[in-house]
């Protein structure tokens, strides 16, 4: 596979990535692969902002609803799964189209990246993870983060316990930092013919948006939803359940906060990561950005990207 060509449609949440990737798999005999962390999962459909059969569009889509949600997944079976999905797409003489706003993720295919470590000895995440049910506990991994890597300190807040522990692992794996790691992909060489567009949106705009998204999701029954997944057992400690819109609306069901601010919660959580998405393509990636309110409509988005994507060599 190594060489053929794989289109990229990143961008932060609300962006209008799915919109864009579906026209453009249209227009180019492509299928879509999701590079959504949390779209893997089964069941969770409107705190993920999953898209619908009909937004499908007929278009097939891999990476979505695959895992139970008491599943732990790792960006070693991501990738894994992805370049499983890339070779069926090309078997069929189509083109991939990755899109997502997860960032590592999409690197990790971008440049083969290899995670045999990782998918061995747990020992090292299992601490951690017990650390930060401690009171205090995101606290002291973030402190411990300092110690091996403050320049990741720097990007990664405190509280996305996640991250934290991802970069404390890699160090442990590696002993390097992940913040050098990330450097050192920006210049390696890509394993696939990369066309990269990363959707970006005036500030204040993509956050009306994010809030907007976040009221319908709640009409739309967000709140019958975690009550479903509960009901079905899924605790509220699992990786899943841990998702902005989840978790904010388990601590309204718990009586520890009003509805109101559960909403509020999840709008502020949710324009944060935004955040933090943006920053990370704008030091961590090479795509060429596209600001979305340039252009009247979605056509003349899919003439730009069109008139720079490669191709060739399926």
């Amino acid at each position: 596979m190594k060489n053929k060509p794989l289109i990229i449609i990143a961008g932060a949440t609300a962006t209008g990535k799915t919109s864009l990737s579906i026209e453009l798999a249209k227009k180019i005999n492509g299928e879509i692969i999701s590079a959504d962390s949390m779209l893997v999962y089964k069941y969770m459909n409107i705190g993920t902002a999953k898209p619908t059969k009909e937004e499908m569009k007929n278009i097939k889509h891999y990476m979505i609803d695959k895992y139970d949600p008491s599943c732990r997944f790792s960006i070693a079976r991501f990738k894994d799964d992805v370049f499983e999905s890339i070779r069926e797409i090309y078997d069929k003489g189509k083109i991939p189209i990755l899109v997502g706003g997860t960032g590592f993720y999409i690197n990790s295919i971008i440049y083969n990246t290899d995670f045999t470590e990782s998918k061995n000895d747990k020992t090292y995440r299992t601490k951690l993870e017990n650390i930060s049910k401690e009171d205090g506990g995101n606290n002291k991994l973030y402190e411990m983060l300092k110690e091996v890597d403050i320049e990741s300190t720097e990007k990664i807040h405190r509280n996305n316990v996640k991250k934290v522990i991802r970069a404390l692992e890699f160090y442990e794996e590696n002993k390097f930092p992940i913040s050098k790691h990330n450097k050192l992909e920006k210049n390696r060489e890509k394993y696939f013919d990369v066309s990269m567009f990363v959707l970006n949106v005036d500030r204040e705009k993509l956050y009306e948006r994010i809030n907007e998204r976040v009221d319908v999701m709640i009409s739309n029954g967000l709140i019958d939803e975690v009550k479903f997944l509960l009901l079905k057992g899924y605790k509220k400690d699992l990786v899943a359940m841990q998702g902005i819109g989840y978790k904010e609306i388990i601590e309204h069901l718990e009586g520890n906060v009003s509805l109101d601010e559960a909403i509020d919660n999840i709008k502020k959580h949710t324009r944060n990561f935004a955040k933090r998405q943006i920053t990370w393509f704008k030091h961590q990636s090479d795509g060429e950005w596209i600001d979305m309110l340039d252009y009247k409509n979605l056509n003349s988005i899919v003439d730009r990207v069109l008139k720079n994507i490669k191709i060739e060599g399926i």
